[in-house]
């Protein structure tokens, strides 16, 4: 279901050993870890995009510890994936939310993230998994119509793409930070994103359930420190040196196709 990401191609992806290539030659190599990358040089906003090194393994020792539990639980409930689902998170990070759910359900499950090391982090580590290098704000190299769902977690928001790639019957689950999310960092008065959101999905999709799930953890200040690694913007200049307890919380839409 790969389509080439080439501008003015956009024919189908055909695996080889190695590599995979369409009909008028454009190739791409499969990693030793197992993903694909097909981010054009043209789509980089920087020489390194996404999420760095650093922000992906502080990331991930948070899920390790077992912090976004309640987050996962709550989203893999909202969902209700089967084994016959086909499912794609656009801007899936390490991997952890799609290749827990795949590995619970037994869905067919594709991740894409414009960071190399996020996608290599959850190719070595879900290897039943496909994961694709690709820019998710200008095009999502899949056929039409190619999946049952589609997840954003706290990543992209390209509605018309979304619903390109999606089934009639499907459904799009889209995460958004709430505004209680990290109070204790970023204090209060951030901005409910809800309104605006469903308003940018309208166009394409119907709401047809809307939650929330809040959860807190009392964290070490390595912990904490993690949490300030793994976000774009850190909230502090200085380093943490206490414990702290975190609230971590989202605001959960599921959309059907209009």
């Amino acid at each position: 279901m790969l389509l080439c990401p080439v501008r003015g191609c956009r024919l189908g992806l055909q695996r080889a050993e190695r590599s995979v290539h369409c009909s008028r030659g454009h190739s791409f190599d499969i990693a030793r870890s197992g993903y694909i990358n097909l981010l054009q040089p043209q789509e980089r906003r920087s020489k390194h995009p996404g999420d760095t090194a650093s922000a992906v393994a502080a990331r991930r020792r948070l899920h390790d510890h077992g912090v976004t539990a309640a987050l996962l639980d709550a989203i893999a409930a909202i969902l209700d994936a089967r084994s016959r689902d086909v499912v794609l998170d656009a801007g899936c990070g390490d991997g952890f939310y799609l290749g827990s759910l795949a590995r619970e359900t037994s869905c067919s499950a594709h991740g894409l993230d414009i960071s190399i090391p996020a996608i290599d982090a959850a190719a070595r580590r879900y290897r039943e998994c496909e994961w694709i290098v690709a820019n998710a704000d200008r095009f999502l190299p899949y056929a039409d119509r190619a999946f049952s769902i589609v997840m954003s977690i706290t990543g992209r928001m390209h509605a018309a793409e979304f619903r390109r790639v999606l089934r009639d019957d499907g459904r799009l689950l889209v995460a958004l930070p709430a505004p209680d999310d990290l109070i204790e960092l970023r204090g209060a008065g951030r901005d409910d994103r809800v309104a605006r959101t469903i308003e940018t999905f309208e166009k394409h999709f119907t709401l047809a359930e809307q939650g929330r799930v809040t959860t807190a953890a009392d964290l070490d200040a390595a912990a904490v420190h993690d949490i300030l690694l793994s976000i774009y913007r850190p909230l502090r200049a200085q380093p943490i040196e206490n414990a702290m307890r975190l609230t971590f919380s989202l605001d959960l839409l599921l959309f059907r196709a209009a």
